[in-house]
């Protein structure tokens, strides 16, 4: 394997790394308490440490699959029939696409449950709209719930469903709800059923972090967690002192993680782009010479040292390619 190569699957792996390390804080449940008081209609004004009691279980995180007929596990055991989120075959279902977290939620009735879906993006994404993609795991959540949540025809067992999506290095900062709406367009009449079954919730971080202020106190909380700018003290002072939260070693462990991770990604991008550029000028040098181009000029074009070029032209350096 070339040195670029190993460089570029390194530069991959800490990507990997660094992106596993965002879920699992994502997926504190003290981050996730911070998530529903500002997106869920049921539990906005509540304090996050109060809301942390709803959150059932323990969160999923890259561990269930998004496509049909792998989310869900069915099963008996000792007579009993067994279901719930299907992540106990992450080898056997190696490759397939995950949901970053999902987990549900107890209402505050204690009775009834929603499901909470977060993704997080490095970005709005070039080969796709992402809108799209959010209505298609907010669809897979839904009807996932067959044979798991409800079973034959019982369509009033639905739970509801929040896919929320967290979106880095955006222009500014922004939040929408994105659910289904009733128009009347012939007469009056009130078909039954639950309009707030499915819900999309978009939000925005700007790259610069804004002041801690209640318009953007999950702004401020989010883009501190995700930032590849703060060091590890800013942002467990973020954390822990703007927004009273428990740093736990896991919580602690993970910003680390991040903070050296993307330094290292950094680092080894700069890399990766200086070899890449002497990689061109070298080739460049060859077309020149090739073309009739004297050293002198060819000198003057490149701002290299007449020794180098000649290194080059006479073949005693390889060219990386």
């Amino acid at each position: 394997m070339n040195t670029e190569l190993k460089n570029a699957v390194r530069a991959t792996d800490k990507k990997a790394q660094y992106d596993a390390s965002a879920k699992r804080l994502l997926g504190q449940k003290s981050i996730l308490a911070h998530i529903l008081v500002k997106t869920v209609d049921e539990f906005k004004g509540m304090d996050p440490k109060d809301a942390i009691s709803y959150i059932e279980g323990k969160p999923y995180i890259s561990t269930v699959p998004i496509e049909p007929g792998l989310s869900n596990i069915s099963l008996e055991k000792d007579g009993q029939r067994l279901v719930g989120f299907n992540s106990e075959n992450a080898d056997v279902n190696e490759g397939l696409v995950r949901f970053d977290i999902v987990f549900y939620v107890r209402m505050k009735d204690g009775l009834s449950q929603m499901i909470v879906n977060v993704e997080a993006q490095k970005d709005e994404p070039n080969g796709y709209k992402i809108l799209n993609r959010a209505i298609f795991y907010v669809s897979r959540l839904i009807s996932s719930q067959k044979e798991r949540d409800f079973e034959n025809s019982s369509y009033d067992d639905i739970k509801r469903v929040y896919s929320i999506w967290v979106c880095m290095n955006m222009e500014e900062n922004t939040m929408n709800h994105i659910h289904l709406t009733n128009d009347n367009v012939i007469g009056f009449y009130e078909w039954k059923g639950k309009l707030d079954l499915l819900n999309i919730v978009m939000i925005g971080l700007a790259e610069k972090l804004p002041g801690h202020d209640e318009r953007y106190e999950l702004h401020r909380l989010l883009g501190a967690l995700l930032s590849q700018e703060l060091t590890i003290d800013e942002k467990l002072n973020i954390i822990g002192n703007e927004y009273d939260i428990f740093i736990e070693d896991s919580i602690r462990e993970d910003v680390s993680v991040m903070c050296n991770l993307s330094q290292g990604i950094e680092e080894k991008g700069i890399e990766i782009g200086r070899a890449e550029g002497e990689a061109m000028v070298k080739q460049i040098i060859l077309n020149m010479h090739n073309n009739g181009f004297t050293t002198e000029q060819i000198v003057t074009v490149t701002g290299k040292d007449v020794e180098e070029v000649e290194v080059i032209i006479e073949g005693k350096e390889p060219v990386p390619m």
